[in-house]
């Protein structure tokens, strides 16, 4: 399955334990697929999966209280994406294995992410809980040499990139600027 190219007036969400009306890149975790930003998906379940996983780890840590059931999805609406720097994925191959690889891996593939560091969304198919192990187990080694040919197609291989949804990571307030707020949903665990 082929990505969605990120187009004026379409429809993204975001989830997590709480609304988020207006994203700010200092509250943006460090170090995932695309490098620090604003995640957002073209899937609402996917939203809501993660929505859910959110809410349980602010639990878990203490951020929200222990009785918390619900999470949100903050669905937003793509402004436009002219004059923007936009590097998409369309499928999960070395090239985006080594993307996600060299964001959460530091001193993995320096040039590509430094080629990288001037694009204001990157999007492509989410590594999701389900393929961290197989993405950790090639960051060690497990698969051979990171970065041949042969590590990265057996890595590639195990994780059925067909059934990947999709991710874009909006990295500058440039990226944030064109996203407007249309509403919030609470949603149960």
């Amino acid at each position: 399955m082929r990505m969605q190219e990120l187009v004026n007036d379409m429809i993204l969400y975001h989830g997590s334990y709480c609304e988020v009306q207006t994203p700010r890149l200092q509250y943006c975790a460090k170090h995932k697929d695309f490098g620090q930003g604003f995640y957002l998906t073209t899937s609402r379940d996917q939203a809501e999966n993660f929505a859910r996983i959110s809410t349980r780890r602010a639990v878990a840590n203490g951020h929200v209280s222990a009785d918390r059931r619900y999470g949100f999805i903050s669905v937003y609406r793509l402004q436009s994406v002219e004059g923007l720097s936009i590097r998409v994925y369309q499928t999960a191959d070395a090239e985006w294995l080594h993307c996600v690889v060299g964001h959460r891996k530091a001193r993995s593939f320096p040039d590509l992410i430094r080629e990288l560091g001037e694009m204001d969304i990157i999007g492509g198919k989410i590594a999701n809980d389900n393929t961290n192990a197989t993405i950790t187990a090639y960051m060690a080694g497990a698969y051979g040499q990171v970065g041949t040919w042969q590590a990265d197609d057996i890595c590639i291989s195990l994780l059925l990139p067909e059934r990947l949804q999709d991710q874009f990571c909006f990295r500058t307030k440039a990226a944030l600027k064109r996203l407007a707020f249309v509403e919030g949903r609470q949603i149960w665990l």
